[in-house]
């Protein structure tokens, strides 16, 4: 008796009513019920905004990686002019930053500044992170045909589960280690077609045979490479979400994304000076095989493209998860390969078509398992105030079933007792 009187006094101390009459539940259902429709009009809108965050990013991605591609085929060779404008479209965000103001915590709570001291430390570190990131995708466009680039990239999703499991504690399923294992695969099995296919005309530079397959060696590894450091990347804006900033908001949203891109635009104009490549952009200008004007079309849209694709990654980051906007992403994967064979003749092998098909077996097993998650969550918020008392007195029996935070809707918190 003393232990279930010890029960309510801390389900009052937590802020929640007690529960004592069947008129107290019928009361509580119809406020539930209230709040219900409330959560269920707020999920369309949040639904509508992830759709619009998911195209962002399908379309960035998509048209960012052909750009790119069209750059090095039109006579473009400055591998730092096409790290820059994978971050030189920030300053577009300003316009929307500078419309937007900081909004208030939830529900009056008080939150404590952020330092900025922290958040320029954070905002230089991950910076210099995404101008490391974007030089090795700039190698891994110059020597990969663009479907080749795009299906290795999407191991990114692989990586991005490991660095989800260590850095945000993501929880892994058997869904989510088979969508790892697929990818893999299915990255494995590009990379054994790219190092056997030395001979095949891909659209890539290459004056010999043995010059092509280490040149497309490279690029497979700085795919890779790219791929896991872009994972790193995005679960280091979710841990700064939750552990610094502590609110996803748009207004930070925004302000993470044009910070950490104008540093890695400041050092990709260090180095673009440093390495001489400057004095060649004129010259490569005049050159280009469409003429100037192309040349600083095919540049902004670079830039607008990869600008577009990171906003709608770091959205989803902030609505959702890391693991989810790499998922997201991987929607992207059939359209650039089928892009890249209409526009710069790339070869659709019956390994791309294989490792294509795996890939997107991989992305389904995860949206599988992300509907599963969300299915289970529902059931236990529809559960009632009886269901919740008997969950706590059974506490000190067995640990609660329901997944943590999943009985905030029916105003009840699960007892760690």
């Amino acid at each position: 008796m003393a232990h279930a009187e010890e029960i309510q006094l801390q389900i009052r101390d937590e802020g929640f009513p007690e529960h004592d009459s069947g008129d107290d539940d019928r009361a509580w259902l119809e406020s539930a019920a209230t709040a219900t429709r409330g959560a269920n009009r707020r999920g369309v809108r949040w639904w509508v905004l992830m759709l619009v965050d998911m195209l962002m990013l399908l379309c960035g991605e998509a048209m960012a990686p052909l750009l790119g591609r069209l750059y090095y085929n039109s006579g473009g060779n400055s591998t730092w002019m096409a790290t820059l404008a994978q971050s030189a479209g920030s300053p577009l965000l300003l316009i929307p930053l500078l419309i937007l103001t900081p909004r208030p915590a939830a529900g009056g709570e008080h939150r404590p500044a952020v330092s900025k001291a922290k958040m320029a430390a954070i905002c230089v570190g991950l910076g210099l992170i995404i101008g490391c990131d974007n030089l090795m995708y700039s190698y891994a466009m110059l020597y990969l045909p663009v479907s080749t680039f795009s299906l290795v990239a999407a191991t990114q999703l692989a990586f991005n589960a490991v660095t989800s499991r260590l850095i945000n504690a993501q929880r892994f399923t058997a869904l989510t280690f088979n969508s790892v294992v697929v990818l893999t695969f299915s990255a494995a099995l590009l990379g054994v077609g790219a190092s056997s296919a030395s001979g095949d005309d891909d659209g890539t530079s290459g004056s010999s045979s043995s010059s092509g397959g280490s040149k497309r060696a490279l690029g497979f590894v700085m795919t890779l490479s790219a791929s896991a450091v872009y994972a790193l990347i995005l679960s280091l804006f979710e841990v700064t979400f939750d552990k610094v900033v502590r609110t996803r908001t748009l207004w930070w949203v925004l302000t993470m994304q044009v910070y950490t891109h104008a540093v890695a635009s400041v050092v990709s104009v260090a180095a673009l000076f440093v390495s001489g490549e400057w004095s060649k952009i004129p010259a490569e200008a005049a050159a280009f095989k469409h003429g100037r004007a192309a040349y600083v079309a095919t540049l902004v849209g670079i830039a607008v493209g990869w600008q577009a694709a990171a906003l709608g990654a770091v959205r989803l980051v902030a609505r959702v998860s890391s693991l989810f906007a790499n998922v997201a992403g991987t929607v992207a994967l059939p359209l650039v390969p089928v892009f890249a064979v209409a526009m710069f003749g790339d070869r659709m092998t019956g390994i791309k078509v294989l490792a294509m098909l795996m890939a997107v077996w991989g992305f389904l097993s995860y949206v599988y398992q992300h509907y599963l998650d969300e299915r289970h969550a529902d059931e236990w918020k529809r559960r009632s105030p009886a269901d919740c008392r008997m969950c706590a007195e059974r506490a000190d029996e067995k640990p609660c079933p329901a997944p943590a935070g999943s009985c905030a809707s029916s105003g009840l918190r699960r007892l760690n007792i």
